[in-house]
């Protein structure tokens, strides 16, 4: 698998992420037992062999159990640190209590802290790149930007971003921080096509229904900002769940990711993919399985070229009627 620079900051990542959300046995709090990390290590194997080597977690995931099952894995085979770029996410709380409810915290404490416990959890002196996991109301730039400058010069984290943020909030940290903030992570599949339609849209009716914040895909490519793209394989409604009880659009999507694959002899996984990373911002999508199949399966992805007619064709069948 090729790598792919971050437009001209110098960085070279993998063309697609391993999204370590299914690490460590569900959403419970049960403890990390070996066949989890068994099922972890065949993955990420699988993903290596296959030249996915960027690694995107959040200490929320698996209540922490998915970087502690890494962190087992990671002590074992301590020589894949350096062939891995390791991402991790904060910033989101669980409910505590009845008066203490789940809640966004970009507190500067609560940073430094975080990255403290996700370091812990995956046996490593460092992160790669930290992401602020969601959008908090009583974010305050300058502490943000204070956690920054701390992780920063103590060699945490090398790289920083964010997850689910618009342009002004973008902006907002940026003009407090000194550390360029190089990520965005957003929803975008052919499943969740805001991304494209608030461009299309444009002085448009319909384009007051959108959610997608207007400008963010332009203004991350100005700044050279990675977008990265959660969800990516739309939970498998293109790829092989069953679409019977989907609406036409969905079922027709399906229909014509199937025949592509067909005609270009490659998995259904990479049809969705490729069309993603048609786009020239450089998308980079987040492949969340654990499954070794599936995951040879989505590598095949950067060998895929959609023509525009190709990557036309699925784009209005998957928004179900035709271009304005």
């Amino acid at each position: 698998m090729k790598k792919l620079p971050i437009h001209r900051r110098g960085i070279e990542i993998s063309p697609l992420s391993l999204g370590c959300m299914g690490f460590g046995g569900g959403w419970n709090t049960g403890s990390v037992t070996d066949e989890h990390v068994m099922e972890a290590q065949q993955a990420l194997e699988t993903s290596i062999e296959h030249g996915i080597t960027f690694l995107d977690h959040a200490d929320i995931y698996t209540f922490g159990k998915a970087e502690e099952t890494f962190g087992r894995l990671l002590t074992e085979k301590p020589q894949w640190r350096e062939q891995l770029w390791i991402q991790s996410k904060c910033g989101i709380r669980f409910e505590e209590s009845a008066t203490v409810p789940g809640r966004y915290d970009f507190d500067r404490n609560y940073i430094v802290k975080s990255v403290e416990g996700i370091l812990s959890r995956l046996k490593v002196d460092y992160l790669d790149s930290l992401l602020l996991h969601r959008p908090d109301p009583l974010m305050d730039p300058e502490e943000v930007a204070e956690a920054i400058s701390q992780l920063k010069s103590a060699g945490k984290v090398k790289y920083f971003g964010v997850s689910n943020m618009s342009r002004g909030q973008i902006e907002l940290l940026q003009a407090y921080s000194e550390e360029p903030l190089i990520f965005n992570q957003l929803e975008m599949s052919l499943a969740k096509l805001d991304f494209l339609e608030t461009g299309v849209l444009v002085n448009h009716p319909d384009g007051k229904y959108l959610q997608f914040p207007e400008g963010t895909m332009e203004y991350c490519r100005l700044q050279n900002i990675q977008l990265q793209a959660w969800g990516s394989l739309a939970q498998g409604l293109f790829s092989g769940r069953s679409v019977d009880d989907q609406p036409e659009a969905i079922r027709a999507t399906a229909k014509r990711v199937s025949e592509l694959a067909l005609e270009k002899d490659c998995s259904r996984e990479a049809i969705v993919l490729a069309w993603l990373m048609k786009h020239p911002a450089g998308i980079q999508p987040i492949i969340g399985t654990t499954n070794p199949e599936r995951i040879a399966a989505c590598s095949q992805a950067v060998d895929v070229t959609l023509s525009r007619e190709e990557w036309y064709s699925l784009y209005v069948s998957a928004r179900g009627k035709n271009m304005p």
